[in-house]
């Protein structure tokens, strides 16, 4: 990473303003100016997410917008309403007041004297989706959009479910994170004395998310609001896709760009949940560059010539072994026109009853498989931050208790480059069930690679909105989309179909042990989206290869929250626990704040016990300046019965080593058809 020290412009850093909401709300602001922007007026670019600007975050606040401001623009991160120095409560993600907030400080920022009446979002994840659902608004101040690791479908492709099946490695963990953060208090240095009573506020009145997220099992409005997929037309001004092919959020990439008529771009690197100029696995680029060419085009009114370059945009990695932490994946880059691509095209391959993809099917056979209820094998994180024990492990073992299906050894390589589709017919012998599918890389010596995976919770095989019970021994055709993904299957190589009813602990397991049967008909077959387009013509621009970043502020740091992952399992009784966690630690040497955070997350099953299925998360923040000192703990579980979900939740407040609060909920939630 370069540390771009000397900029065009200086930069005059205001660490705090205060924007007023019409509803008497004030959220709080930190604002990185060019120094003469008060007899220049420049574009502001607008970041906003509920993750405390004076603290945990402020690292990458400066090196990102102090950058830009160094560049020629007004930089400003917002907390949300509820959240940091704001006030207020933040009751879920996305709500519609979030999105009305945050086109008033749009208004607010395009009003100022400093600024050219232009605005830019920018935003890794929630600040990547508030922006896409703001944009969808059309607020007229709003010039473009960067969308980073964000989703168009708040149902389908977040972290509530997947494929109707509930996330359970990632729903509840997610929302004990957001109860923790929503508990901290404001910082005394900006808001007063009253930062007492807004603390002891917040705590009291902050609900747990998970509550809301698992009363609405299926697609209904509750997800609808904020999912710019509903209506792509509603967004008007550029926009640009960013993501990795090692996160969570990257199917949203190619459907906005296959979706949305206007003006937009995709970028699809090798990268985890991190911003690309930082984007672990390597190689990083220079993204912040990159921003600036965007912004200069559709803020600033220059022809750069970046619309005429290719629309997308996309990284092919080189088959890899399974490695945990692992930081660099070779490969290139491909450039496209469009998405769908016309160099990708689609190849079809049976599934025979012999355990073969691809050739003859044959005599249909039915194939029937009991999942295994306890992992086999590491998964990996469902969204990963390029950690140490972030990527899958060898799959063998789970291969091992799955339906596979295997290709000959390849002729050629197979370049992937899209969504892999299982077309399955398929019977179960209870009235709910799942199916997963995951798409493998056979090496020559056996070891086996996860290229991607989906999942479908099999009473949603028609419909998110309008799940139906399965009726026992009855055979249905469903299609199973699996994540999009860019991946290169050397020569000598096979491809691995693997099918399975179970997948703990990514998927809530159905209330009983299932049966599955998967007919190889001519029902049953794969699609495997290929890219066909040789070496992709168009070379990347330079700064893909010359990442930098502003200086980041003086400070100390040791630590990773999502350190380590252990795999338990007791041999007498059956049960497996999954335990993850770490440690972070933090100090701002100017500003003398120390943020301290640790947390441990456990997934616990028995095998042949699918109700025995247990989650729990339990996190500490500590923040403390000199003679101020706070602590937050929360602890979170879940688990179930046949009929319904049961959760708890407790916070607690702790002021100079004091419990100074505690708050408990305890809900039961009623199964959905999962």
């Amino acid at each position: 990473m370069n540390v771009a020290n000397n900029l065009s412009y200086g930069v005059r850093v205001i660490d705090h303003t205060w924007i007023p909401m019409s509803d008497g709300c004030r959220l709080a602001a930190r604002i990185w100016l060019p120094e003469d922007a008060l007899n220049h007026p420049v574009p502001a670019i607008f970041e906003y997410i509920p993750y405390r600007k004076n603290d945990n975050y402020a690292l990458h606040d400066q090196t990102m917008h102090g950058y830009f401001a160094g560049h020629g623009y007004a930089a400003v991160r917002v907390d949300l309403r509820g959240s940091g120095d704001s006030d207020g409560i933040l009751e879920d993600e996305y709500l519609p007041l979030e999105q009305s907030d945050g086109i008033e400080v749009i208004r607010w920022l395009a009003a100022q004297p400093w600024c050219s009446g232009k605005v830019g979002m920018i935003g890794i994840s929630w600040g990547g989706f508030n922006s896409l659902q703001i944009a969808a608004h059309s607020p007229k101040e709003l010039g473009a959009v960067v969308s980073i690791c964000s989703t168009d479908d708040r149902y389908a492709d977040d972290v509530h479910y997947q494929g109707g099946c509930l996330n359970s490695m990632t729903m509840l963990s997610w929302a004990s994170v957001m109860l923790s953060y929503n508990a901290l208090p404001p910082d005394p240095a900006v808001v007063g004395e009253a930062w007492r009573e807004t603390w002891l506020n917040r705590m009291e009145h902050s609900p747990p998310f998970v509550e809301a997220w698992v009363s609405h099992q299926r697609r209904d409005a509750f997800w609808k609001q904020g999912s710019v997929c509903e209506d792509f037309s509603a967004i008007t001004c550029p926009v640009y896709m960013v993501g990795g092919w090692s996160d969570a959020y990257k199917n949203a990439i190619l459907r906005l760009l296959e979706g949305y008529a206007g003006p937009c771009k995709g970028l699809i690197g090798p990268w985890a949940h991190n911003y690309p100029e930082q984007g672990v696995p390597g190689p990083a680029i220079g993204f912040l560059q990159e921003c600036l060419r965007w912004w200069d085009r559709h803020l600033k009114g220059i022809d750069n010539g970046i619309m005429n370059e290719p629309k997308v945009r996309v990284y092919m990695p080189e088959a890899v072994l399974a490695e945990p932490g692992r930081v660099y994946w070779p490969g290139r880059w491909l450039a496209t026109d469009g998405w769908p691509a016309k160099e990708v095209q689609a190849r079809s391959y049976a599934l025979a009853g012999t355990g073969t993809l691809g050739g003859e099917a044959g005599p249909e056979r039915e194939l029937k498989i009991r999942g295994a209820d306890a992992a086999a094998a590491d998964p990996g994180s469902w969204c990963s931050h390029g950690g140490p024990v972030d990527n899958p492990s060898d799959q063998r073992a789970e291969d091992g208790s799955s339906l596979c299906f295997d290709t000959e050894e390849l002729a050629e390589p197979v370049e992937i480059l899209g969504f892999p589709v299982a077309h399955l017919e398929v019977s179960a012998d209870r009235s709910l069930a799942l199916v997963v599918v995951r798409l493998c890389d056979v090496w020559p010596d056996g070891a086996s690679t996860l290229i991607t995976r989906g999942l479908l919770n099999l009473t949603h095989r028609n419909s998110d909105e309008n799940p139906e019970a399965l009726t026992p021994g009855q055979r249905y055709r469903v299609a199973v989309k699996l994540n999009s993904i860019g991946y290169c299957v050397p020569a000598g190589h096979r491809l691995r179909l693997a099918i399975s009813p179970t997948y703990w602990p990514f998927a809530w397991p159905s209330p009983d042990s299932v049966v599955l049967s998967v007919y190889t008909s001519e029902s049953s077959f794969f699609e495997l989206p290929v890219w066909a387009g040789g070496s992709g013509a168009h070379e990347p621009p330079p700064h893909f290869f010359q990442p930098e970043e502003a200086p980041a502020p003086a400070h100390e740091a040791s630590g990773y929250e999502d350190g380590s992952r252990e795999l338990r399992r007791d041999i007498a009784s059956g049960r497996i626990d999954i335990v993850s966690g770490g440690s972070h630690d933090l100090k701002l040497l100017d500003s003398g704040l120390e943020y301290s955070s640790a947390a441990r997350t456990l997934h616990r099953i028995v095998e042949g016990k699918p109700l025995s299925a247990f989650n729990s998360y339990e996190a500490e923040i500590s923040i403390s300046r000199g003679e101020w000192r706070t602590k937050v703990h929360t602890v979170s579980t879940m688990s179930s019965t046949a009929d319904e979900f049961q959760l708890t939740n407790l916070v607690e407040g702790y002021e100079d080593g004091c419990r100074t609060f505690a708050k408990t909920w305890q809900r039961a939630i009623p199964r959905d058809h999962i």
